[in-house]
């Protein structure tokens, strides 16, 4: 176990925000500094090609608060988080993304939602997202689709941005489920769940690392993977299409009674290519799971640790070793 708790820890994956680093610790040490002088900011750089592990490092000598930890190589944002929960000692613990498009001057009034007792873990709501239309129509057709095939309400307007007790940090470090989204474990979880409404900042500096492609391919982990309903609704087609053949087929039957044969074959073709894509749809789909399954029994953990950075200043601590993560310390 992790030893020497504090009353508080940040944590934050890095990826892409070189420029604003400085910015985001500046902005997050006032605030925090402000609430209680016992508290660590843990960065987790998940293989930045941008140079972020040099700032993060010089971030780390310069301040006894940093923990800054590197990863071996890109293992994606929820994994990241992981990593950087596995790392923290805090007994309330917030999580947030680096590209300050979430103030960090929003973090007291998560922490005071938390303390008053009612919640485990307070979720930041955005009253409106300053991201390009195309970006927030993806993510609403995601979430939709999402909710319809796990029969969840989960609204798009939540991020990563929250404060979580340290008993739901405990209970997030007990899952190994590879394909994680970091909203979809805590809605698994359950817990006393609290919602703040905070706005919504533009991004000072670069681009967000989710281009149309990777928010397709992350929409479609987070549909089939996080649920198994998607092969429930495909049983439930090939049903209807069997119910239509079966019509079809009673409809030509008549016809022949009636001698009025249909006409050529076209609804039979029509029936046989609109049957076999969907047997290649349904193949596929149930190939899919079947791979993730495969990554999943491999058992290899969800990051390696390549560098861990921090000033000679600080306590020293042990980071959380178990089977879901590799360490190698520099």
């Amino acid at each position: 176990m992790i030893t020497t708790p504090l009353e508080l820890s940040v944590v934050v994956p890095v990826y892409g925000c070189r420029d604003c680093l400085s910015d985001l610790h500046r902005r997050l040490t006032e605030q925090v500094a402000a609430i209680t002088p016992d508290y660590e900011l843990i960065l987790v750089d998940d293989r930045s090609p941008d140079g972020s592990w040099t700032v993060l490092k010089a971030l780390s000598e310069a301040d006894p608060k940093v923990k800054a930890i590197r990863l071996s190589r890109n293992f994606g944002q929820h994994n990241a988080i992981t990593a950087g929960l596995a790392a923290s000692r805090g007994r309330r613990t917030v999580v947030m993304d680096c590209d300050l498009q979430d103030p960090p001057e929003e973090i007291p009034r998560l922490l005071d939602a938390l303390g008053d007792g009612r919640y485990d873990l307070v979720l930041a709501q955005r009253e409106s997202r300053a991201d390009a239309w195309l970006r927030v129509a993806v993510a609403r057709i995601y979430f939709k689709l999402l909710n319809t095939f796990m029969g969840t309400d989960i609204d798009g307007r939540f991020g990563t941005f929250s404060v979580l007790s340290r008993k739901v940090v405990d209970a997030y470090l007990e899952l190994g489920d590879r394909d994680r989204h970091y909203l979809f474990v805590l809605h698994w979880l359950g817990f006393e769940r609290g919602t703040v409404q905070v706005p919504h900042a533009e991004r000072p500096s670069g681009r967000s690392s989710y281009r149309l492609t990777a928010l397709i391919r992350h929409a479609v982990r987070g549909v089939f993977f996080q649920t198994t309903n998607v092969l429930l609704y495909i049983v439930c087609f090939g049903f209807l299409l069997a119910a239509a053949g079966m019509l079809l087929a009673i409809y030509d039957v008549i016809l022949v009674a009636l001698a009025h044969p249909p006409p050529g074959y076209t609804s039979v073709m029509v029936a046989t290519i609109i049957i076999g894509g969907f047997i290649i749809v349904s193949t596929g789909v149930t190939g899919l799971y079947i791979g993730r399954v495969f990554e999943q029994v491999k058992g290899r953990p969800l990051y390696v640790i390549d560098e861990v950075a921090q000033s000679k200043q600080a306590a020293p601590t042990r980071m959380r070793a178990d089977r879901r993560e590799v360490e190698s310390v520099h």
